[in-house]
């Protein structure tokens, strides 16, 4: 097992105990609700955005409380979103990471609640951080809610919903997924510097580089999978994207040219980092294992 597998390995590890001691316990009044956020949160995933918090915190020493508490508060804004963009009034899924999704397990209206407690639950646990000063901790609580507000994520969802049945040009697909699924990645790697520094307009400018490459190639390498992989490989059910006639890098630019901007992006993101010199080896890693995937 190499040295970046083992560091990934610890940091789902810590990030697992760390979300569970995050939550309230599943038999907490009200149980229902409780014990579904478990489920929604827990036991599942591939955990890219604490990683990506983790390893743009290496850059600057930060603190590894602060960088938990951010790393949690991602991820509970991404299965947030994930509840919900399951849910029948939006993409109507029955399968999420291996698993009946939340609305199946439980019902509708548990799922909506679980989402928006999701989502409380991340502020709640990153205005907490008090190992960093104060204004910098309010510029990250700022930097979660832009990235999943209607500027961000919920924005993206929004076009995603819209663009059903509907020719997109390249531009217009790459600006939805800037938003849907870039916003987040984005605010993973600021929050982790942002947890062990304040930032050089230099400093933010490369992060904001190298995140939007890793964006774009998530969503890219995502296309690509939904089109040539299974279900069970993916955790979620696959070809949904081609039944329900939405626009995707594949439909687009077809499967190969699709793979060959993967990788594209997969060098942007290597060349973002050049100032950061060997500090930034995880960053780089996790770029490689964004595109180069099989789930």
């Amino acid at each position: 097992m190499s040295a970046f597998d083992d560091w990934m390995k610890t940091v789902q590890a810590g990030s697992e105990n760390d979300l569970s001691g995050y939550l309230p316990a599943a038999d907490v009044i009200p149980a229902k609700l409780h014990a579904a956020m478990r489920y929604a949160l827990l036991g599942g995933g591939k955990r890219v955005r604490p990683l990506l918090v983790y390893a743009a915190g290496a850059l600057f020493g930060a603190d590894s409380a602060t960088l938990s508490r951010a790393a949690a508060a991602v991820e509970m804004i991404h299965a947030y979103s994930l509840v919900h963009d399951d849910m029948p009034c939006m993409d109507d899924d029955e399968l999420r990471r291996g698993k009946p999704t939340v609305h199946i397990a439980y019902d509708e209206a548990t799922a909506l609640l679980v989402g928006d407690a999701l989502q409380s639950q991340a502020f709640m646990v990153l205005s907490a951080a008090d190992q960093i000063p104060p204004a910098r901790v309010l510029a990250m609580v700022r930097l979660l809610g832009e990235a999943s507000g209607s500027a961000g994520m919920c924005g993206g969802q929004a076009i995603d919903l819209d663009s059903v049945g509907i020719s997109l040009t390249l531009e217009q697909l790459e600006r939805m997924h800037q938003l849907k699924t870039g916003a987040l990645l984005r605010a993973s790697v600021v929050l982790g510097a942002l947890a062990g520094k304040d930032l050089t307009d230099e400093e933010l400018s490369a992060l904001n580089v190298y995140a939007r490459a890793i964006g774009l190639a998530f969503q890219v390498v995502d296309d690509v999978l939904d089109a040539t992989a299974d279900s069970a490989t993916l955790g979620k059910t696959a070809g949904k994207d081609a039944a329900d006639n939405k626009p995707t890098y594949v439909s687009i630019l077809g499967l190969e040219p699709s793979r060959a901007l993967a990788e594209k992006l997969r060098l942007d993101a290597h060349a973002a980092l050049a100032p950061f010199g060997e500090k930034a080896l995880r960053l780089r890693e996790l770029a490689d294992l964004i595109v180069q995937r099989k789930a």
